[in-house]
């Protein structure tokens, strides 16, 4: 019985890496799957992206008037502020008034303070 079973299993191990190697096409079996998942994929995702495609296509003519309006502005903006950590995030007042204030010193050190080190 020994014999029988170690003959089974020295046929199987050498049968194994044939038939785990190639399939018809010539790829292997993991190449395969991984190909009909992505292809799965894709056809979930398809919806989506076209939908996204058709936004784009709608928001486009007011993005660009976007940066034309806003370009220079936000250029001239970014050339005076040289460090954005230095300021809280922008508040929009009652009245419609945005405002972006500085950080004081006694913030500034407790944002230091918070960040741990990294270890590269």
């Amino acid at each position: 019985m020994k014999h029988l079973s170690a003959s089974l299993l020295v046929l199987a191990l050498l049968a194994s890496p044939v038939s785990a190697q190639e399939n018809n096409s010539g790829t292997s079996l993991m190449e395969e799957g991984a190909k009909q998942f992505f292809r799965g994929l894709m056809d979930e995702m398809d919806p989506a992206l076209k939908e996204l495609e058709g936004l784009a296509r709608e928001m486009g003519p007011f993005l660009n008037d976007f940066v034309t309006e806003m370009g220079p502005a936000l250029k001239d903006l970014m050339g005076k502020v040289e460090d954005w950590s230095v300021y809280h995030p922008p508040e929009i007042l009652p009245n419609g008034d945005i405002i972006i204030r500085r950080k004081t010193e006694d913030e500034l050190a407790d944002d230091t303070a918070d960040q741990e080190p990294v270890d590269l």
